[in-house]
Formats: C-alpha cells, sequence, structure tokens
C-alpha cells in the first residue's frame, strides 16, 4: 500500500509506511486532556472495514491515540445525530476516510457534513483538525463529486425529481446541496492518499 500527501494546491509526495508508529506521533496535537477522543473517525465500512480500517485502527491505538468509532459504542449507524454531533464536538481531530462507496451512504454523507460543520464553527477558537484520507479514489472525486462519487449523486438527483411531495423534494434538494458543500470543503482540506498495490 501506498501513502501521499494530497491537497488541492500541492503536488503529492511519497511518504513512509502509513502504518509506522512515527506516522502518528502521539507528541502531535493528538493529545489534549480536554478531549474525551484524540479522533473521530468516519468511514464506509463495505468497502473499509476489514482492510484500511482495520490497519489505521491499529497503528493509531499502538500510538496511544483514543479514537471514536460509532461501531464501537453500538451497531454502525444507529447512533442518533445528537449523540454523533457531542463526539465529534469531543474530538479533538476528525478523520474521514473517503472510499469509493462513501457517498453512497447518506449516513457518511451527513457525519461528513456535522464534522465540517464543528470545523467551521470552531477552527477560528481552537485547534480541532480535519484530515480527509483518500483511500483508491482521487481527492478530486470527493471535491468535485466526479468518478464513483458522481454515480452516487446521480442517484439522489434522480430521488429529488422522482419525489411527488413538494416539500419532501425542496427538503431533499437541500440536503444534497449541503452535502455537495461539505464535500468540496473537506476534499479542499490537505489530506492523505492511500492506493493498494
Amino acid at each position: 500500500m501506498d501513502m501521499v500527501l494530497g491537497s488541492s494546491s500541492s503536488s503529492s509526495s511519497s511518504l513512509s509506511s502509513p502504518w509506522s508508529s512515527s506516522s502518528w506521533s502521539s507528541s502531535s496535537s493528538f493529545s489534549i486532556s480536554e478531549y474525551i477522543y484524540d479522533v473521530f473517525l468516519s468511514f464506509r465500512g463495505e468497502d473499509t472495514r476489514k482492510t484500511f480500517i482495520d490497519h489505521l485502527c491499529t497503528a493509531l491505538k499502538q500510538a496511544g491515540i483514543r479514537i471514536f468509532q460509532d461501531d464501537d459504542v453500538m451497531e454502525r449507524g444507529r447512533l442518533l445525530k445528537p449523540e454523533l454531533e457531542k463526539a465529534i464536538h469531543q474530538s479533538q481531530v476528525s478523520l474521514i476516510v473517503f472510499s469509493k462507496e462513501y457517498a453512497t451512504s447518506k449516513w457518511c454523507l451527513d457525519e461528513t457534513m456535522m464534522i465540517m460543520e464543528e470545523y467551521d464553527l470552531r477552527s477560528s477558537t481552537d485547534k480541532r483538525e480535519v484530515i480527509p484520507l483518500f483511500y483508491n479514489i482521487d481527492p478530486t472525486d470527493v471535491r468535485f463529486q466526479t468518478g464513483c462519487f458522481e454515480d452516487a449523486f446521480k442517484g439522489y438527483d434522480d430521488e429529488v425529481t422522482k419525489e411527488v411531495d413538494v416539500q419532501k423534494r425542496n427538503e431533499l434538494s437541500e440536503k444534497v446541496e449541503a452535502w455537495r458543500t461539505y464535500l468540496k470543503k473537506a476534499g479542499s482540506l490537505t489530506g492523505m492518499t492511500f492506493k493498494d498495490g
């Protein structure tokens, strides 16, 4: 597996093994006592849990980093929005693992929206960070909803078009546009790109 740094403004550069403890040093800003969690982890389990996520969590835990995963507390997808918002607020860093299937989950898109709302609210007053990890996808797919993200959003656009209830159609349309806005923001942050092979 190869790992490169990536952002909207800089070219990619090769790094050492993503699972080495030096890559996730607990001497960095990950450890501040006011936070309950060092990291809030957002991911699409369908295409990452048994591969990338398992390795990532092992590396973070070995580095002494406290992780919040919603499936650590209860079955993934069953946390209520206020509980997720609280966990995001209590985490110093949010890692969003964008993968090929990420945008097919409305739950994941809502998580990204909540993370970026918290980031917009708090980033100017404390050291809260959001780090996107792009797993087997290009950051531009997230930023501009192209490739596999485009396919997912075509489905959401079809849902909007087919909704006969005007109020529900307007609400869904607003939600889809909000997802697009926050994906663009998250995809424009400096993060890391991971590719198998």
